[in-house]
């Protein structure tokens, strides 16, 4: 029992801090109205940023992938679980970011987590190797790193001149600079074009993990690289595909040679089962949704709600920083005062999360807004009508 009195003493002292995390369930598919916990909530918490979790054709397109390739896929992607459909997916989407990218091809994963897990420990394989991680890197950048046989050393959050200097005085034979392009919890952009022109004058890597802009950013929903304009063969790209493109799992893309040793180096690629083939064959229609019409028009939308959230919020005590994404943090301060602050919105039906540290850094608990394509004018009225009351209250 002394083994379980020490967990119970470390939850006690979680629930102290208000630090204690809780899951709701959601009785219905992911979309801006939901049932959760058997309440009707207006939700702003999902990464479903065009609202493709839900849409006809991918639904479709789900289905008839399971009639083709059953459920599941039954083994690791070099033993027998590679299907028709992984490998149709990972030849569409090396196209589709092609025009950033020097003799582009690509990787299916099974989640974000474990492609940037894949793509570190693959690249930062060698002990003389050192990667060059941006202070607010995601959890899975950072365990990526932790993993790798690299050195690994920090740079302040979009600082240029810092990394610049670090580079300069390194003497790694591989060197590996690791950031987000839209940071989660912030909404900003990291400074691509003049990390990329960094990584070309020191012969590095730019590993560019666009979680929260692939299907998002630029016209054509390539992502931040397309955004920037960007195109490198010292370029490795990684896209979720459960945020914008509305499914699951997570593509690398880089020059052909990365993603070959990826193949033969990555152990959390290697030693893991292949995900269903469905939702590949599901990914192809997120594809041709996000690089078509509709793509466009749905981040034209999602566009537009950012600008009327940005213009119909008047906050006066709590911080919003500058974001043109779809991410909009609010920063209230106290773990608690940000738990009081959706729990009120919570009591309207307004589902908006307080993230705490270690998420964010202590002193910074927030409201984590996101929009998708989705919502409708109506519903960031209300967002934005409810937040500017409950601030003053």
């Amino acid at each position: 029992m002394d083994l379980i009195a020490s967990i119970d003493r470390k939850l006690d002292q979680l629930a102290s801090q208000s630090l204690t995390r809780r899951r709701r369930v959601a009785e219905t598919r992911c979309a801006p109205r939901q049932v959760v916990d058997g309440r009707p909530l207006l939700a702003f918490c999902s990464n479903d940023y065009l609202g493709l979790a839900a849409h006809p054709r991918v639904i479709e397109a789900l289905r008839a992938g399971a009639e083709l390739y059953g459920a599941g896929s039954g083994a690791s992607h070099l033993v027998s679980g590679h299907s028709a459909a992984h490998a149709q997916f990972e030849e569409r989407v090396a196209q589709f970011v092609s025009p950033h990218l020097v003799e582009a091809r690509a990787l299916y994963l099974c989640t974000g987590y474990m492609a940037n897990l894949a793509v570190l420990t693959a690249l930062g394989s060698e002990p003389d190797a050192m990667i060059f991680s941006e202070a607010l890197n995601h959890a899975s950048l950072i365990d990526g790193a932790r993993l790798a046989k690299a050195g690994v050393t920090v740079y302040p959050h979009g600082d240029l001149d810092t990394l610049a200097c670090q580079l300069t005085a390194s003497s790694a034979s591989t060197r590996i600079v690791v950031t987000d392009s839209v940071f989660s919890m912030d909404g900003d952009l990291a400074p691509l074009p003049g990390l990329l022109e960094l990584c070309e004058r020191h012969g590095a890597w730019l590993v560019v993990d666009d979680a929260h802009g692939f299907g998002v950013l630029g016209a054509h929903g390539r992502g931040a690289l397309e955004h920037f304009a960007l195109r490198s063969p010292h370029l490795v790209y990684i896209g979720t595909l459960g945020k914008a493109a509305g499914v699951g799992g997570a593509f690398v893309a880089a020059h052909a040679s990365v993603i070959e040793l990826m193949i033969q180096r990555a152990r959390p690629y290697i030693y893991t089962t292949a995900a269903p083939p469905a939702l590949a064959h599901a990914l192809l229609a997120s594809l041709d949704i996000i690089g078509g019409e509709e793509g466009a028009a749905l981040r034209d939308r999602l566009s537009a709600l950012v600008a009327q959230l940005d213009h119909e919020l008047r906050l006066e005590r709590w911080q919003r920083p500058a974001s043109q994404t779809p991410i909009q943090p609010i920063i209230i301060g106290s773990n608690d005062e940000a738990l009081r602050a959706a729990a009120a919105l919570h009591e309207q039906g307004l589902w908006v999360p307080a993230i705490r540290p270690p998420t964010v850094a202590p002193g910074t608990a927030r409201l984590r807004v996101t929009l998708s394509a989705a919502h409708t004018h109506e519903d960031v009225a209300q967002l934005a009508a409810a937040l500017n009351k409950l601030e003053r209250t």
